[in-house]
């Protein structure tokens, strides 16, 4: 053991990744695999709390689009298109897809190849940033939530903040507990709130650190919506692994606390379905590719 190479975490993330990942995505895993590889493109997520209508004009004249809104056009599209087939046809269609949270986030994107950086986010007369960067497929899991006036809302796994501030964004949340574990990631937390949030929102959100498993003997029954996402930041199983050496889950002194990642995820999960009120809604969202860690959880 002590003579052998040392082979580099990253170096066995990929190997990981090619072994299991080629078999679960088939002909999508070389696509997918140059992604993790590539450098990360972010979104720009506008902040509805500050005083800045001129931003969207100067996205766009750099070429960037509200990615939310083209989609909502599509999904228009799409139901018109079910609903003369299923005029003809006789058969079902699927339910509408509800727009009413899309219309109030707004997140710009530059088109695909196009890998330019926006600028950093400059703040209002307030002091309010203008936008948050964050990588634009973390706001499909808010968009599915689809909170409504007056919901009480748990985000689980909070921090850093880029969900907790796009659930604000709709202006929709009665209350929301944003909770991490970690005290530093929760610190991180109230520095995104302070900057992008006016104190009367705040004040509707209370942040805390505790151990999400033990979240129902804290507030059982209560909530209308509950987000479970990205459930251990710190494995970040699929870019992070793939680029950093540093704090790689895939190091070889780490292997049993990888293994256990989806009893961990389990538990969450389990602990934010009794947080909620009968009848509501819970959306449950990973950063992995992993089906230990997706569909094999939820079953």
């Amino acid at each position: 053991a002590t003579t052998a190479p040392r082979i580099p975490s990253t170096r066995l993330a990929l190997h990981h990744f090619d072994t299991s990942y080629s078999l679960h995505l088939g002909a999508l895993w070389p696509s997918v695999r140059a992604g993790l590889l590539c450098e990360q493109k972010y979104g720009a997520l506008l902040n509805n709390f500050a005083a800045a209508d001129h931003v969207p004009q100067e996205l766009e004249l750099l070429n960037a689009t509200d990615f939310i809104s083209e989609a909502r056009q599509k999904v228009q599209q799409w139901q018109r298109g079910a609903a003369a087939r299923g005029c003809q046809e006789g058969s079902e269609m699927s339910p509408p897809l509800c727009a009413s949270i899309s219309s109030k986030i707004k997140c710009y994107t530059f088109p695909r190849g196009d890998i330019t950086r926006f600028r950093p986010a400059r703040p209002d007369s307030l002091g309010l940033l203008d936008y948050y960067l964050m990588d634009a497929a973390s706001l499909l899991p808010v968009l599915a939530l689809n909170v409504q006036p007056g919901d009480f809302v748990l985000d689980l796994c909070a921090a850093p903040g880029g969900k907790t501030l796009a659930l604000l964004q709709t202006g929709f949340c009665g209350h929301l507990a944003a909770n991490d574990v970690s005290v530093s990631r929760a610190k991180r937390l109230y520095e995104v709130l302070h900057s992008y949030v006016p104190k009367e929102v705040r004040d509707t959100v209370s942040v805390t650190s505790y151990d999400g498993r033990d979240w129902d003997q804290v507030k059982g029954g209560t909530f209308h919506k509950v987000c479970v996402w990205e459930l251990v930041k710190i494995s970040l199983l699929n870019r992070h692994s793939a680029m950093e050496e540093h704090n790689n889950i895939f190091h070889k002194r780490r292997t049993k606390e990888r293994q256990m990642l989806p009893m961990l995820q389990l538990e969450l999960l389990m602990a934010g379905i009794l947080a909620a009120k009968p009848g509501a809604e819970l959306v449950y969202s990973t950063c992995s590719l992993s089906p230990l860690q997706n569909e094999c959880v939820v079953e």
